[in-house]
């Protein structure tokens, strides 16, 4: 609640004491766990009984989440919590319920409450929905907000809404499993098929009822995807336990998306060895370098899409202070590739001067690199920026792995867009995508409480990093850097993924061409196995990498926080995997174990199996 309330209280100070007596937030993603989950598992009945109405503009399935601030309304649902942390899977959409319409005033406090939201979806039964308070509650919304109603119950119900123009969805029923995959239905996890049985009123008659197809992820159970959900779970379960047990990573989040849909989402252990917070699916994890794809590369593909970066144009073509350098030469596909014959990493941390930092900010100090400690304003690039420029090629043309490409490509990309890259990233792509989540110095709008801590810092800043890059070069540029700095959930990282497996589209939007993601994605490197910015299936079979089983058009990256997202088109697979494996001090012990891959071979031994199963 307390991370909720805080992003909400900056829209209006005023208005907060009434979101205080309204607000009802589901914290707990667990609510959601698809696993044997019988609530989760839409039946063939749902999917065919559910009816869309007043949906001549196509409002259904929601679009333009960029533009919406949306709050979700319960009156008289009493699976809310179930409706509400599906929504919260496809837009950062803020909980309200009210208990008891006829009490005095209350409607007057929810509409209070409302004021700063474009988009209300209001949830009610056919015994709430005659209430006069509530028909007017509706009536005053519906003119000013785009207002969706779903509606439970006796099909009666929709006379009440007869001279209401905004979407209707109603469901005869009023379940656990029907709350989900109503919540679904409205951003096109599901599809709505159903017409009207008979007649209600005259705006509402027999066969009435507007169809829509699936256009987002769709979450439910393995069995959906024709894999044994229990085999599954079992086998993961294992790994990851043994992962806690041998203390490789306090806690970890696994998610698995196939054709389309979320058939596995499971938090386990905690944020700390000290068990004081349980990790939850809905956790926040800093991602390291699967910044490189989920971030840079992406912005990568949209200008190379829009012929604004040329893959053979220079790094002194676009970096004007590279023109003097050993750089100036260097392509930009070799950027991406790791073949500039730049060295891995540089310390910068090593170089600080007691006079470059301070325990408390100020107009000197500006540069939040964590908790108590502060940077001297351009210290990136006074200091820095120079460093790199000036810094010498060992390799050029071999395949050597640098963070140093990616600090290049982010400056190229800012020049190009006049954006700082962050806030390219969120406009055109993680806020039109629902990914609320995803960003950079994700402190600025969580608490804490929800992001994964990582390393206990010694050496460097001497504090617990909470919600502050690990990476100390990433830190000192201010937390935002084209090889690091991205924070995310699991979710929204497959949002991001599956509109890439989707070949660029998503939402009803398309984001990029197929032909584009095809040439960064496909092996592009004639000396390793990269493509332009993406890792890949690695063809000498003793590295193992990714996996054993994954198929040699697997893409994705790795992180050093111990994180992976990998890609295989031709399972049509999506497989995630986010842990804090540096807390409470770096360990090795993830990567001996091989729990990464051995939970991926998991996956693809399940789907294996299940076409053998069928053959």
């Amino acid at each position: 609640m307390l991370m909720k309330l805080k992003r909400i209280k900056d829209w209006s100070p005023v208005i907060l004491p009434v979101i205080l007596l309204l607000l009802i937030i589901s914290m707990s993603a667990e609510i959601v766990q698809p696993v044997n989950n019988p609530m989760v598992k839409p039946s063939q009945w749902a999917q065919s009984s559910a009816v869309l109405l007043n949906n001549s503009k196509e409002i259904i399935p929601l679009g333009d989440l960029e533009s919406r601030t949306i709050a979700s309304v319960s009156i008289g649902s009493v699976y809310a919590p179930q409706f509400d942390s599906i929504l919260t899977k496809y837009a950062h959409v803020i909980p309200f319920t009210l208990e008891n319409s006829k009490s005095p005033g209350a409607i007057d406090t929810l509409n209070a409450g409302l004021k700063l939201f474009n988009t209300v979806i209001l949830a009610v039964t056919d015994t709430t929905i005659s209430d006069a308070g509530v028909q007017r509650f509706i009536d005053g919304i519906n003119k000013i907000k785009q207002l969706i109603v779903v509606v439970y119950g006796n099909q009666r119900g929709l006379q009440f809404l007869d001279q209401v123009d905004c979407p209707v969805i109603w469901v005869s029923q009023n379940t656990p499993a029907l709350a989900m995959h109503m919540a679904q239905a409205i951003f096109g996890g599901v599809a709505i098929t159903a017409k009207l049985p008979e007649n209600v009123s005259p705006h509402f008659t027999k066969g009435s009822g507007y169809v829509t197809s699936v256009s987002r992820l769709t979450y439910t159970t393995p069995e959906e995807a024709g894999i044994n959900g229990k085999a599954i779970e079992n086998s993961i379960d294992k790994i990851v336990t043994e992962a806690i047990v041998q203390q490789a990573t306090p806690g970890a989040v696994v998610m698995v998306v196939k054709d389309g849909k979320v058939i596995f989402n499971k938090a386990y252990g905690s944020h700390t060895y000290q068990k004081d917070i349980p990790e939850k699916v809905g956790d926040i994890f800093d991602l390291a370098s699967v910044t490189k794809i989920g971030a840079t590369t992406m912005a990568a593909m949209r200008l190379y899409e829009q012929k604004k970066l040329n893959l053979d144009s220079t790094v002194g073509a676009y970096i004007p202070l590279a023109g003097n350098t050993n750089k100036n030469t260097i392509q930009v596909k070799e950027l991406l590739l790791h073949q500039a014959g730049f060295i891995p990493f540089i310390p910068f941390y090593r170089e600080l001067k007691p006079g470059d930092y301070s325990r408390d900010s100020s107009s000197v100090y500006t540069v939040k690199v964590a908790d108590h400690y502060y940077l001297r304003s351009n210290y990136f690039e006074n200091v820095m920026w120079p460093q790199m420029l000036n810094s010498p090629l060992v390799s050029r043309g071999k395949y050597v792995y640098s963070d140093l490409s990616m600090y290049f490509m982010k400056d190229i990309i800012e020049r190009l867009t006049a954006q700082p890259l962050d806030k390219y990233v969120e406009t055109e792509f993680y806020s039109p995508l629902g990914m609320y989540t995803a960003g950079f110095n994700p402190r600025k709008r969580f608490d804490k409480i929800q992001i994964v801590p990582t390393e206990q810092d010694e050496i460097f800043r001497k504090v617990l990093l909470e919600g502050y890059v690990h990476d100390q070069g990433a830190a000192m540029a201010g937390g935002v850097a084209g090889h690091a700095g991205l924070f995310s959930t699991a979710n929204d990282m497959a949002i991001l993924f599956q509109m890439i497996l989707n070949g660029g589209k998503y939402g009803g939007k398309q984001y990029f061409k197929p032909e584009t993601i095809q040439r960064f994605t496909a092996k592009y490197s004639n000396v390793s196995r990269r493509g332009l910015g993406f890792d890949r299936w690695d063809p000498d079979r003793t590295n193992r990498y990714p996996s054993d089983l994954a198929s040699s058009k697997t893409y994705g990256h790795t992180g050093y926080t111990g994180t992976c997202v990998w890609v295989d088109p031709e399972y049509n697979l999506i497989y995630i995997f986010l842990s804090n494996r540096v807390h409470p001090q770096v360990s090795g012990k993830l990567s001996s174990l091989r729990i990464r891959p051995r939970i991926q071979d998991v996956i693809y031994g399940a789907i294996k199996s299940d076409k053998s199963e069928h053959k």
